[in-house]
């Protein structure tokens, strides 16, 4: 039989569909991990998989979603003793049904834990897991590798990383995203793209959270972005609960009704939530003669972040800010030496508000540790913005280390064409993905011809193709020269930039400011070069975005190129500019500080404020909360992202810290008012654990049963303690019945509290008819509604 990628590349294929609500119907009892009842009812598992391949299905998923050390922890098994089970369970269905050309892929899904900084699970640690999940895939005989229904990209990373470290199989990535096209942590569909396939998957796609109908906008672009295969796995449609089941709209004639416009761009075809061997053969049916997809490569680079990508297309030129570099900047020096990361902060911030699309980020002084400065410096950027960023150093360890924790697909700053470098650089490129620079100079130094720096870029084109690595993901510095030691140095380097474009097919960069090097009045070169520059064909300036000769140029030549629409974004600009800004070096107020997410300057400025001698309420209610209210508007409105939501929280919960020792203590006794579990069964708490940051950070009081918790001790709990407000989670189809369960006791018991519902798997209309109060859709829906149940002070006024 064929290798699984190159069957792929012959065929559409069809995986199963869901496995979860089969092993309901077939006894699978409320609460108990499917992968481990699986281990104990082998018969039950092979009827189910041998039911999806007499309906046509040739990749058949293994019962192993939950297959995680930490999930398999308090059942006494091991990854290894579940894989081992469903693999053979896979391959016996597979001799039962007659099938000779199926192929067994492993299921895992994510840990539940959320990454830090956001969540208490550290980054290696879930590689870890991931690569012991892996281990034993490989270990059991699987084909390939299936990652799904993941939410986070930098979880998504590390399963992948894992996967590639530990096997050559060929490696699935799936994602799931919510209605407004966005991952749980702010991720775009462009953004998963730049990620995964620079990590080099096989297959990426989307599964699970939503119907077909709901999932072809995200879809749609996956398709418009990517270059290679796509998966594409729906629910059967939304989930409503009937008695004590939760069923699924949409029967199998809808289901392939709403799936037939997707199907020409899907490689790989199943289902998830609620589908049924009946699904999947209705489908298979209705796509024979649909052909397969063609796989393009397309030409644009994707530079991303946690929560979006920066497209560098060939044509739209972007602004790379180049001030987080030590070079002639002692406060900056100082600040990195003493780890003084809130001044880095701030430039980075001032560099976001001043319009740069990427940042470069260079470390490098004498004495300083760059391995650990540069990765502890980009994490802590990444925790107050989503922009991209360039990777800058000359030193391959820093630079591995870096990428390795860097959430998102980088610029990487760079490499040139000595042996040494291209050794070093290139293989890091290949495995963790990443928009490189190539610096056209080798041994012999910089070549003062065109024709010599376009030799070196050729020479670095070759090797990196020789590697797999694609020529759009290159970008070629021409080298800016200063002017000032005469020549024709601009007039090389401009034209090596317009000719490296023309002729090798490769996108462009350069330092601007190099060439008004040892002269005066330096910005008026800088702007002019910039502009002729532009002119050539740079696709990524590296200029300081604070500047606003530099930034007027830029927006000048959008304009004048027809690429700033009406030239709205230049007039606003001009118009931004006539306004009085923040100095730079001015001290920031408690309010910017949580809107910007910064803890340690919040910390400080409550202090400052608490003895300043200013009422202590009023500075809650005039500075934190205003200042939150600020940044979750700005997150329902889709311009901030959770991460930073985050952060932000935890500012006013750190200045919230500082400000209640002046407060006169609170009453003894004092009852909680929001209870919070994921319930029974369910042991995924990401959702439930940014939802109690959140109210504490608006100083309500929260109650925390933590995961799997069964609906009698919450019951308990709401009348010993009288608590007015539950909150309940769940992630997964066999666990929502719980949350149903949970309600009906609640209501028989006569409390009169309030519920409100969430999770991957609740929608409004299953809320509805399990008796929920509110269905919230992410976590400042439920701010807000503990506001409305409890009033908008989350603690009793202090007199």
């Amino acid at each position: 039989m064929k290798p699984l990628l190159q069957a792929i590349k012959e065929k559409r294929f069809y995986l199963d569909g869901g496995m979860g609500s089969m092993l309901q119907a077939a006894g699978l009892p409320e609460g108990l991990l499917p992968d481990v009842w699986g281990m104990e009812h082998p018969a039950v598992v092979q009827e189910i998989h041998r039911a999806y391949l007499e309906a046509g299905c040739r990749l058949i998923t293994t019962n192993t979603f939950g297959a995680c050390p930490l999930k398999l922890a308090p059942y006494g098994v091991t990854p290894s003793q579940v894989m081992a089970a469903a693999v053979s369970n896979v391959r016996a269905a597979m001799d039962q049904a007659g099938v000779t050309d199926g192929y067994v892929c492993a299921d895992i899904g994510p840990t539940g834990k959320l990454l830090r900084p956001y969540g208490d699970l550290d980054f290696e640690d879930a590689v870890g897991l991931f690569a012991e999940t892996v281990r034993a895939a490989v270990q059991a005989g699987a084909d390939g590798i299936l990652i799904e229904t993941m939410s986070d990209l930098y979880e998504m990373k590390a399963a992948v990383l894992a996967a590639k470290e530990t096997c050559g199989l060929p490696i699935l990535a799936s994602l799931v995203f919510d209605e407004s096209g966005k991952l749980l942590t702010g991720g775009s569909p462009q953004a998963a793209v730049a990620l995964l396939e620079g990590l080099g998957v096989d297959v990426l796609g989307v599964n699970c959270g939503q119907g077909p109908r709901q999932m072809a906008p995200v879809f749609q672009s996956l398709w418009e972005n990517a270059s290679v295969p796509l998966l594409l796995q729906p629910n059967a449609g939304l989930p409503q609960s009937q008695g004590s089941e939760t069923v699924y709209d949409l029967d199998g004639e809808d289901f392939v009704a709403e799936m037939m416009p997707l199907v020409s761009m899907a490689t790989l075809l199943g289902g998830c939530c609620g589908t049924t061997p009946d699904h999947l053969r209705r489908l298979i049916e209705a796509a024979q003669g649909i052909p397969l997809p063609e796989i393009t490569q397309k030409e644009t680079l994707l530079i991303s972040s946690y929560c979006q990508a920066v497209a560098l297309d060939g044509n739209e030129p972007v602004v790379i800010g180049e001030r987080i570099n030590p070079t002639g900047k002692k406060k900056l020096q100082a600040a990195l030496r003493e780890g003084d990361m809130d001044y880095v902060l701030d430039e980075v911030l001032r560099q976001e508000e001043a319009g740069a699309h990427i940042l470069d980020v260079n470390v490098g002084l004498p004495g300083v540790d760059e391995v650990v400065v540069l990765t502890k410096t980009v994490e802590a950027i990444q925790e107050v913005t989503g922009l991209p960023l360039q990777l800058d150093t000359s030193n391959p360890e820093a630079m591995e280390a870096a990428l390795r924790r860097y959430n998102g697909k980088p610029l990487i700053n760079s490499v040139n064409g000595k042996e040494e470098s291209l050794q070093a650089i290139l293989p890091l490129v290949k495995k963790y993905g990443g928009g490189l620079v190539c610096l056209a100079l080798d041994e012999e130094g910089i070549p003062a011809s065109v024709e010599g720096r376009l030799a070196i870029a050729e020479k670095i084109i070759h090797r990196a193709e020789e590697m797999g690595i694609p020529r759009r993901e290159l970008l070629i510095d021409g080298l800016t020269m200063p002017v000032s030691a005469g020549g024709e140095r601009a007039k090389v380097t401009l034209e090596t930039i317009r000719r490296a474009k023309a002729e090798l097919g490769v996108k462009t960069t350069l330092g601007i400011s190099n060439v008004s090097f040892g002269l005066s009045k330096r910005e008026q070169l800088n702007e002019s070069f910039f502009t002729m520059a532009l002119q050539q064909g740079l696709d990524g300036a590296i200029i300081n975005p604070k500047s606003v000769a530099m930034m007027g140029a830029y927006r000048a030549y959008r304009a004048l190129m027809g690429l700033d629409n009406l030239c709205q974004e230049y007039m606003e600009a001009s118009a931004s500019a006539a306004a009085p800004g923040p100095v730079q070096g001015q001290e920031m107020s408690l309010h910017q500080a949580i809107e910007k997410g910064l803890k340690e300057t919040a910390v400080v400025q409550a202090r400052v404020l608490a003895d300043s001698g200013r009422e202590i309420l009023d500075i809650i209610n005039g500075e934190l909360i205003p200042a939150l209210d600020q940044v979750s508007q700005a997150f329902e409105k889709g311009v901030l992202f959770l991460p930073q939501l985050l952060m932000s929280a935890e500012a006013a919960k750190g200045a919230f810290q500082v400000l209640k020792a002046y407060l006169p203590a609170e009453e003894s006794g004092e009852s909680p008012q929001i209870l919070l579990a994921t319930v029974k069964g369910d042991i995924h708490d990401i959702g439930k654990n940014i939802v109690k940051v959140l109210l504490e950070s608006y100083r309500f009081r929260v109650l925390d049963l933590g995961k799997d918790v069964a609906p009698e001790v919450i019951v308990t709990a709401v009348r010993e303690k009288q608590i007015p407000l539950v909150g309940l989670s769940a992630l997964m189809t066999t666990t929502a019945p719980y949350m149903a369960e949970t309600i009906r006791q609640l209501r028989a018991a006569g409390l009169p509290c309030k519920v409100v519902v969430g999770g991957a798997v609740i929608t409004q209309e299953y809320a509805d008819s399990i008796g929920a109060d509110r269905y919230v859709s992410d976590a400042m829906e439920s701010v807000h509604y503990a506001q409305e149940v409890l009033g908008v002070a989350g603690t009793k006024p202090v007199s």
